[in-house]
């Protein structure tokens, strides 16, 4: 063990050299190489915890800079995870960084959760909450929570020593709630919130001070007011792996989802159309010969404006809004109405790549 480079923290009384060494036997996870994992990443990485993972299928692009700020210009089009391998291990060279260039999804979420003891929820997507949890909870392992919406941000920390789970908060698995891609965000609240999440994960291994397990704390970056509340265990943990694989076992014909790339497989079809929810403001622009755009908001006073024989497949910036958009299509005999999984976001870095023809 370098003692040098950690000297400052072992000599606080909490650390020591015994601390020390269990930040160095520590594997942590973090789900996410957006703004949230951009800030965590750094902090365990030069506090020395000896094994860091972190996951995500995303490539750099220019609007990320502005809050992920571990990323270069010159970075851009790049993938995330393998770029902010490169600068922890920069920072350094001592841990073990283990780059996943994959999607975390309930395939490859419980055989990665046994491999660590924390993990990490630095993403933006509510769904990908849920799966985190539940996913710990089969694996009886404990997950440090961060959320941003525009100025305020919570964190807290979930399923630790049996504790109270993520859906003991918020038991109502909600799709109409945007992310920063949908509503906007500073960049510094993400690197707030972020610092909040690695301090709790460093608390935890160190076995210092008080944790927010049972406590949300909720901050608000325009007036620097913060809040605790106390929250308490009121869902008892049933879920197994056969209940878990059970609940993520999707039926093809069912789902109101469609992947991009097969939606993009349809891009010729005259009886496809393309249907972007999005205001017109809002980037990046996807220019696709059978698309309409109309905004969420005005979508159910433009139906007529809809072939109701067309099969509709419907995005928005990151797949959120665009679930709120079918449920209304289908509540208006659009039976085959379904949401571009990824949205905007998924359908541009395919295109870009020029794998699809749109003219």
């Amino acid at each position: 063990m370098e003692t040098a480079r950690y000297s400052r923290q072992i000599i606080l009384p909490e650390v020591g050299i015994n601390g020390q060494q269990k930040l160095q036997q520590a594997k942590v996870l973090i789900i996410g190489a957006g703004g949230l994992g951009a800030a965590v990443l750094p902090y365990l990485a030069a506090a020395g915890i000896g094994e860091i993972g972190i996951i995500d299928d995303d490539r750099i692009e220019v609007t990320n800079l502005q809050r992920q700020v571990i990323y270069k210009s010159s970075s851009v089009g790049k993938s995330k995870v393998l770029e902010a391998a490169a600068m922890a291990l920069e920072l350094n060279p001592s841990i073990k960084i283990n780059a996943i260039t994959e999607k975390l999804d309930s395939k490859n979420a419980i055989s990665l959760f046994e491999q660590y003891d924390i993990m990490v929820d630095a993403t933006d997507n509510l769904n990908t909450k849920y799966l985190i949890n539940d996913a710990c909870c089969v694996t009886n392992k404990p997950f440090v929570y961060g959320s941003i919406y525009k100025f305020e941000g919570q964190v807290s920390i979930f399923n630790y020593e049996n504790g109270p789970t993520y859906r003991c908060l918020f038991p109502e698995e909600a799709n109409d709630v945007r992310n920063c891609n949908d509503a906007g965000v500073m960049g510094i609240s993400v690197g707030i919130i972020g610092m909040f999440q690695a301090n709790e994960v460093l608390k935890m291994v160190l076995g210092i001070g008080e944790l927010l397990s049972g406590k949300l704390l909720v901050y608000n970056m325009l007036n620097n007011e913060q809040q605790k509340y106390d929250f308490s265990k009121t869902v008892v943990n049933t879920i197994d792996r056969a209940a878990f694989e059970n609940k993520y076992t999707s039926v093809v014909s069912a789902t109101i989802e469609i992947d991009a790339a097969l939606a993009l497989e349809q891009i010729n079809n005259p009886a496809v159309v393309f249907l972007d929810v999005r205001d017109s403001e809002e980037y990046p622009k996807i220019t696709i010969k059978n698309g309409l755009q109309i905004p969420l908001d005005r979508l159910e006073s433009a139906l007529h404006q809809l072939d109701i024989n067309a099969e509709l497949f419907v995005f928005c910036q990151s797949g959120i809004r665009s679930k709120k958009a079918v449920e209304i299509l289908r509540n208006n005999n659009f039976a085959t109405a379904k949401s571009i999984a990824g949205g905007a976001k998924a359908l541009d870095k395919i295109l870009y790549k020029g794998t699809v023809s749109v003219s």
